[in-house]
């Protein structure tokens, strides 16, 4: 078939700050699903100005640019300190202006995505909707401003509440709202979304690209971890993951030489943190910047995938993929209720330890430390998981799918409830 005799693909347009070359989690997913839709779409990003390009890699820090079938549209906006939150404000309200202007001027998309990094994106999804047609699809990574309220950041006051009541009015009235887990879906459909227009589709990792690498691991043996058991946190050191009680956890067990916790990633909180673990003169607490993932993955003996009970039903961890991935075995340290903790169980892929309550979590770790538990069996467990059920080509494919359903050239796509549903998966079984 002739170039000019081709059907016309199909437009996409994703709306989100975050995009390739930032490091932040948001945009390394958001640059892996629009490569992989781009073999079936036109797709187009509309991003900003990255917060973290640790590779320095070059890009077009203003205007329009193709890497990998995708076209990028980049705009300028403020780039104050995250630490510094009214800069922080007014790189949000820069942005969103900078991206309202392009997105009046672009051409018209099919379906346009509106993603929450800034979370007010959704207000020029909606006037694609309304003004230019577009179909409207809101993909929630975590749901604002209930988040920021459960932590504290924000008051829950008139002008909150106000804010909130708009942007869910836009949630009600796109064509789906994509979510990450069951509890983000209950709480949407709570808030008045109809429950056939919300999806869930959880994040993912590619399982080619990590995998797990436990003998002779050359992050374990460039930080002389050999020969210790090692509760590893790696990922964002923020304020959603009570990573307090991480260290208070290591308070009680400071006295077994054998256990070290090692937090791997930078945050908001890792000076904070730092203070805590001098203030407790801990030895059995490092910390360390991230490396390659598949090596400092697989360096653990555990993973720690802490969630603060608060925020639970409004995100849920993307670290979990790739520890699945690494083959390493968990500890959720969330509250019994939630996905996180059910799938743990269900899959036998960990342990769940109650969140806020530092000794029960240190004894966790020394059963765990002391094999009463096979690890190498959970850690298989895990890594068979990650390969089935969120290796990156399945999930992007799902995805695929939701929005050929929504153009009307695809089979229809089921709004389950959970991601997964398999009621009879092995259980962890304790030695002895």
């Amino acid at each position: 078939m002739t170039e000019s005799t081709a059907p016309r693909r199909a437009t996409v347009l994703f709306l989100n700050r975050s995009y390739w070359p930032d490091a932040e989690a948001t945009g390394q997913l958001l640059t892996e699903l629009c490569e992989d839709l781009a073999a079936s779409f036109d797709v187009t990003v509309l991003a900003g100005q990255p917060n973290d390009n640790p590779t320095a890699a070059p890009f077009c820090r203003a205007g329009t640019e193709i890497r990998h079938g995708v076209r990028i549209r980049r705009v300028r906006h403020t780039r104050f300190p995250k630490r510094f939150l009214p800069g922080r404000l007014v790189n949000y309200l820069t942005f969103l202006v900078a991206a309202l202007w392009a997105a009046i001027w672009a051409k018209r998309p099919d379906i346009v995505v509106v993603e929450t990094d800034p979370p007010l994106l959704c207000l020029i999804g909606r006037y694609l909707q309304q003004v230019r047609g577009a179909r409207l699809v809101v993909y929630l990574q975590d749901i604002h401003p209930d988040i920021a309220v459960a932590i504290g950041k924000l008051r829950d006051g008139r002008l909150v509440r106000a804010l909130r009541k708009l942007m869910f009015r836009i949630y009600r009235g796109a064509d789906r709202v994509v979510v990450l887990s069951r509890d983000m879906r209950e709480r949407v459909v709570q808030s008045g979304v109809a429950p056939d227009r919300v999806v869930c589709v959880p994040n993912w990792i590619d399982t080619a690209l990590v995998r797990p690498l436990k003998q002779d691991n050359p992050f374990r043996r460039r930080h002389d971890l050999n020969g210790q058991f090692v509760a590893m946190y790696s990922g964002n050191l923020g304020l959603c993951q009570r990573l307090e009680d991480v260290v208070a956890a290591a308070g009680y067990l400071r006295h077994r030489k054998d256990i070290l916790f090692l937090l791997v990633g930078e945050g908001a909180l890792k000076q904070q943190l730092e203070e805590q673990v001098a203030r407790m003169g801990l030895p059995n607490v490092r910390f360390l910047p991230k490396a390659h993932l598949a090596e400092s993955l697989s360096a653990a003996d555990v993973h720690l995938v802490p969630l603060d009970p608060r925020v639970a039903s409004c995100l849920m961890p993307s670290k979990l993929y790739g520890v699945l991935a690494s083959g390493t075995p968990l500890v959720a340290v969330v509250a019994d209720e939630c996905e996180l903790a059910e799938l743990t169980r269900r899959y036998g892929v960990g342990l769940v330890a109650p969140p806020g309550e530092p000794e029960a979590l240190a004894d966790v770790l020394a059963r765990l430390a002391d094999q009463t538990w096979d690890l190498p069996e959970m850690g298989a467990r895990a890594r068979r998981l990650a390969e089935t059920e969120y290796d990156r080509r399945h999930v992007t494919s799902r995805f695929e799918a939701l929005l050929e359903e929504i153009l009307g050239t695809g089979p229809t796509v089921a709004s389950a409830a959970a991601t997964v549903q398999r009621p009879h998966e092995p259980q962890a079984r304790e030695r002895g």
